[in-house]
């Protein structure tokens, strides 16, 4: 690891979290995003420290800070992080979330390898039962028959999205695999896809038992 000064600072920033955006997500989200750099290549300095940081100002965790990344910030002036990577990461930061039918695409390799990494964590059996964590860590219901998936929805109107569980796979988790930006995320993709897909099938199957 370049950075081994972000273990203890991330551990600091999730401690406590319960919402399936602990520690332990963002070291898989860097796992990932090595992984793929090692085929698809880009800048690994800069790869692995926005996978470090991808989640450290995410709103939904922390609130709005209009536009800044005040913990990100705080993290390039302890570790002496140049001005020029911590502009770099800073836009691959803003750029990394699922926002509706708002989400943007990193204009970079390693921006998209980021992003890939960090929705291929939230796909497979690790991303069900994240799903499920944060449901319930927001007090949502696992499913209501009667409620049914929301489409097209803007970033603001995903952000404010209370549905269900079950709802999320279809607004949110079934759509990633069709969104990755690079061949091996696509191709680690495939397998977590299915094994959701074969999760939901259970899942209907029980509910009408």
């Amino acid at each position: 690891m370049i950075y081994p000064n972000a273990l203890p600072f991330l551990r600091e920033i999730f401690a406590g979290d319960a919402s399936g955006h602990d520690f332990y997500h963002t070291l898989r989200v860097y796992r990932n995003a090595r992984k793929i750099a090692e085929v698809e290549g880009g800048n690994p300095e800069i790869i692995e420290l926005a996978a470090l940081l991808h989640d450290v100002d995410d709103p939904k965790l922390f609130g709005s800070s209009g536009g800044r990344l005040p913990n990100a910030e705080r993290f390039f002036a302890e570790n002496g992080i140049s001005e020029e990577t911590a502009c770099w990461v800073q836009k691959i930061l803003h750029k990394v979330s699922f926002k509706g039918t708002e989400t943007a695409i990193p204009d970079t390799l390693e921006g998209k390898i980021v992003q890939d990494a960090d929705r291929l964590d939230a796909i497979g059996a690790i991303g069900i039962a994240r799903a499920f964590a944060y449901g319930g860590s927001r007090g949502r219901s696992i499913y209501l028959p009667d409620e049914k998936p929301k489409e097209l929805m803007t970033a603001a109107e995903y952000a404010a999205n209370q549905g269900t569980s079950i709802n999320h796979f279809y607004e949110k988790l079934l759509l990633l695999k069709d969104r990755m930006n690079t061949p091996t995320a696509r191709e680690m993709a495939a397998r977590r896809h299915a094994f959701m897909e074969a999760f939901l099938a259970q899942f209907y199957s029980e509910w009408g038992e």
